[in-house]
């Protein structure tokens, strides 16, 4: 990843996606989810959230608000791919803890116990918990890139991990 990829939108990008949504303050959220998509780390950097809010005429508080409220938008780069690790009582109970400790061993970094989120240094992987997916029959339960995989074990993790970087450096070889 380069400096680049941590910028801002460009302002004509800002002003395209802002169009769509004349004067509607109820459109903030779709605003945001749109922009997020388009940032190439998945993220909303504050030059982002303020242009939003000046163009719809808001506090940045309250659009800030509206970020923080939702688990769904990025404040901070993300990586290519997202692991998310269940954490609810099921998950936690078959072993979710092994599987947490078994990607801080497979990505390596500087991640402290009981964070929620990590990204590699090289934007390659996202790790995020999440209090429950409703699948606490296939417990322990994770998304790899949002394809959910039940009864997953440390070993598979790591494996399905590997399998992403390695594509990734397959591809770029290419």
């Amino acid at each position: 990843m380069t400096q680049a990829d941590e910028a801002p939108l460009s302002e004509e990008q800002l002003s395209e996606v802002i169009a769509r949504y004349p004067d509607r303050t109820g459109d903030v959220l779709s605003i945001l989810e749109r922009l997020q998509e388009m940032h190439p780390l998945n993220y909303l950097p504050k030059e982002t959230l303020i242009r939003v809010a000046e163009a719809k005429r808001l506090a940045l508080s309250n659009v800030f608000s509206v970020v923080t409220f939702y688990s769904f938008f990025n404040l901070c780069p993300q990586g290519r791919h997202t692991v998310t690790v269940c954490r609810g009582t099921a998950c936690h109970t078959r072993g979710s803890n092994l599987l947490m400790n078994g990607l801080r061993a497979e990505i390596g970094g500087v991640w402290a116990d009981g964070q929620s989120s990590y990204t590699t240094p090289d934007h390659e992987l996202s790790v995020h918990t999440v209090a429950c997916f409703g699948q606490c029959a296939m417990a322990p339960v994770v998304a790899v890139d949002h394809e959910i995989y039940g009864r997953m074990s440390e070993m598979k993790l790591r494996q399905r991990v590997r399998q992403l970087v390695r594509k990734e450096s397959n591809d770029e070889d290419s």
